[in-house]
């Protein structure tokens, strides 16, 4: 299963370019950013997130996009580089850019610290699953447009699809939107940044704790 999906992924994200708002993290690089071959990494990064797993996650998480700290240099959603470079993170990864300290998210920081417990039980992945940040600006963040959340909900449906998990969380309104055009049940949650931290923690853990995977 988890290796199917991984090869769905590579099929549909890996070989698109980037556009001058819309960047791919799998298959593209920035000289001023990124190590040579860093688009490999952040493949194999999120190889390892999506593979490295004892049991098939039973919830579905979905997230906004990749923040320019977080997930457009690891290759992981809602990761940061300096979290996959610590050997007691679940996942184990390779810093991607070039950077003299590799890059750390406040998101991803708290993402992990209230779900880290219960890794392998739970699956996330971005709505839109490029970075989307202001043309010339690198490292800007901007709401994804309703035709990129649009453009990836063939794959998200596909995703679900292999998946079949027990519960769906949407970390966000985008996230929310976005299920709801594919007709999939979901709870909302809020998304950890911007004072939502707690909300967002106490929320995934209830439905953790229904499902008896969290106590």
């Amino acid at each position: 299963m988890l290796l199917e999906l991984n090869q769905l992924i590579a099929n549909i994200l890996f070989s698109q370019p980037s556009t001058v708002d819309l960047f791919n993290p799998y298959s593209s690089e920035n000289p001023a950013l990124d190590v040579p071959g860093a688009h490999l990494i952040r493949q194999q990064n999120l190889k390892a997130y999506l593979c490295d797993r004892n049991v098939a996650p039973s919830v579905f998480l979905l997230a906004e996009a990749p923040g320019p700290w977080g997930c457009r240099f690891s290759g992981v959603p809602i990761t940061s580089e300096l979290q996959l470079l610590d050997p007691t993170f679940p996942v184990n990864g390779i810093q991607s850019s070039n950077s003299a300290s590799p890059h750390k998210e406040y998101s991803a920081s708290i993402y992990w610290k209230t779900l880290e417990a219960y890794h392998h039980h739970i699956l996330t992945w971005n709505t839109v699953p490029f970075h989307p940040h202001f043309p010339d600006k690198p490292l800007s963040i901007r709401t994804p447009r309703m035709s990129e959340i649009k453009q990836f909900l063939p794959l998200l449906g596909s995703m679900l699809q292999i998946l079949s998990p027990t519960t769906v969380i949407a970390i966000g309104r985008k996230a929310e939107k976005a299920l709801a055009m594919l007709d999939v049940d979901a709870v909302y949650v809020r998304h950890p940044s911007q004072g939502g931290a707690t909300l967002f923690a106490e929320g995934v853990v209830q439905e953790l704790t229904k499902l008896g995977i969290a106590t």
